[in-house]
């Protein structure tokens, strides 16, 4: 479904509405003893907490109440079909485990996908105040202060960049783990754990790579627009779209990009 910019307009306000109403709901239990219960499942100790729930409870909410004919795909409570094929894809933390430990490497993941890919992108911080936004009307950060346009960074070579990754435990045993190894030998530098906020430090300049594996649609939709705004690359490990999560490499400047691919690629 093709969105004229009006329409954009509109939801992009909408979105902010919805970052607001999660982080209203998150703010009281950041830093606060509080249950943390166990998901499970495949992917080890996966935490939820009340901050969780209750956040993304407020945008459902707040989407059956305006958009009611949109379809919602949401961490904590799975997916509900709409009429109209865009659907609200939302993490309400994205982070959870730097959430419970009182880090602020955390975000609320705000996505509007239009039945092809997500067009806009919104990952909200509560706690410092910072809202990172994209679309085709471009890369934002808004703050308090005011808005500032995002940009990556130049890099002209795998040996000059910042890779950034959520966790080496991310990577399974074998091609996948050992094409990532491979790869962190040639980077100047890799850090661990930044989730999301890892992302929106690529899109303003400020880090080079980042390489994931096992993510979901709710874990990356929202930082596609912001990235790709901010004139940075986003893909899985073949090159080509990642919306659908799995593995995910972004990169600031298309020659990092590039040389980090034909690094990955050998991964069937």
């Amino acid at each position: 479904m093709a969105l004229s910019d009006a329409q954009l307009s509109a939801y992009t306000a909408f979105a902010h509405a919805l970052a607001d109403a999660a982080g209203a709901a998150i703010r009281p239990h950041f830093r606060a003893r509080l249950a943390v219960d166990d998901k499970g499942g495949t992917r080890g100790y996966d935490p939820v907490t009340i901050a969780d729930r209750a956040a993304e409870d407020a945008m459902c909410r707040l989407i059956t109440a305006t958009h009611p004919d949109h379809g919602v795909f949401g961490e904590e409570h799975g997916a509900r079909a709409g009429s109209t094929g865009l659907t609200w894809v939302l993490d309400p933390i994205d982070g959870t485990r730097a959430f419970i430990t009182g880090m602020p490497l955390w975000g609320t993941l705000i996505a509007l996908y239009d039945g092809s890919r997500p067009v806009l992108g919104v990952m909200d911080q509560p706690y410092t105040g910072e809202r990172f936004v994209g679309s085709r009307f471009g890369a934002e950060l808004v703050t308090r202060e005011g808005r500032t346009a995002l940009a990556v960074r130049p890099c002209a070579g795998l040996g000059e960049a910042v890779l950034y990754s959520t966790h080496p435990d991310l990577f399974v045993p074998g091609a996948e783990r050992a094409a990532f190894d491979a790869l962190c030998k040639q980077v100047r530098m890799t850090r661990y754990s930044g989730d999301c906020y890892a992302y929106c430090m690529l899109a303003a300049g400020h880090l080079d790579l980042i390489v994931e594996s096992g993510l979901q649609p709710y874990d990356v939709a929202a930082l596609i627009p912001i990235i790709e705004a901010a004139g940075g690359h986003i893909t899985d490990w073949h090159g080509g779209p990642c919306h659908d999560g799995g593995r995910v490499l972004a990169a600031g400047d298309a020659r990092v990009h590039a040389q980090a691919l034909a690094a990955l690629a050998q991964v069937p």
